[in-house]
């Protein structure tokens, strides 16, 4: 059976993409996020995932306001990128795992949760900007299954029914007939709102509580109604969601190989975790 090796959960505010095209990873205010990587560097090079599973939010690319799913998974044999207006050059096509994607639609479907199947799809940053942190200079050397989470187009699906997403996920990989090796990758916030009155908002201490949970307390943030949720980590920071979902996918416990958290970058906070199951 598949296994899952890790996950790794990273921030995918635009502006990173930039970095990386502008080379800007040894300036001092890029440095202690770039610098944060070389320990998950290091550990892929040991594990060689075929595989990444991709927790992510949409922002426009591929679903918009006239058309948000809930959930949406991507059972294409590739994936291709596009101009999103921000100036953060295109990069090379992703190859897609059909047999992966049709898995876990199959199984998640068998379980209750009603899914958007896209046989074509675009991604945008929240792909392209960690899969670039993680293979600096690369091409790919995994394949990606994309699971997109709502956190744009309200009403949102709650931490709790995400939780639960991961886990269902989890699962499915983990009963998948194949010797593949997967990681798990939540692409999303920590704390940030980019408009509104409460633009710039940043909740340090809510995002070190946040973090420290993920290892101890994996189900403290279903606790939070959506509203509390924005609230406490601004409009966009809903974003842990995704982070939420790739930890519930390792299982009941899991160790934390590595935290970095730094802010701000492009008015966000960032974060980087590195997780393997304990199990």
């Amino acid at each position: 059976m598949a296994r899952i090796l890790g996950a790794i959960a990273t921030s995918h505010v635009p502006a990173i993409g930039r970095a990386i095209a502008s080379q800007l990873q040894q300036d001092p205010y890029w440095k202690p996020f770039f610098d944060g990587w070389a320990p998950v560097h290091r550990w892929l090079a040991e594990q060689r995932p075929d595989v990444a599973v991709v927790f992510y939010n949409d922002h426009g690319l591929n679903f918009f306001l006239d058309k948000m799913p809930t959930f949406a998974v991507g059972a294409a044999p590739e994936y291709r990128n596009a101009d999103e207006g921000w100036g953060i050059p295109q990069v090379l096509p992703f190859t897609g795992d059909t047999a992966l994607s049709w898995h876990l639609i199959d199984a998640l479907i068998r379980q209750d949760f009603d899914l958007t199947t896209c046989q074509e799809m675009l991604v945008d940053h929240a792909i392209t900007n960690p899969l670039q942190l993680m293979y600096p200079g690369q091409a790919w050397p995994v394949r990606i299954v994309p699971v997109c989470i709502n956190t744009v187009q309200f009403p949102l699906p709650s931490a709790r029914r995400c939780y639960a997403l991961g886990e269902a996920v989890g699962r499915a990989i983990r009963s998948w007939d194949s010797d593949a090796r997967v990681v798990v990758l939540g692409s999303g916030g920590l704390s940030h709102q980019l408009d509104g009155q409460r633009a710039g908002f940043i909740n340090r201490d809510f995002d070190l509580a946040f973090l420290e949970s993920l290892v101890h307390d994996p189900r403290w943030a279903t606790q939070f109604s959506t509203a509390e949720l924005v609230e406490k980590a601004g409009t966009q920071g809903v974003e842990l969601l995704m982070w939420l979902a790739a930890r519930a996918a390792l299982g009941e416990r899991a160790t934390q190989l590595h935290r970095n958290y730094h802010l701000p970058i492009s008015n966000t906070a960032s974060g980087l975790m590195l997780m393997e199951p304990a199990d």
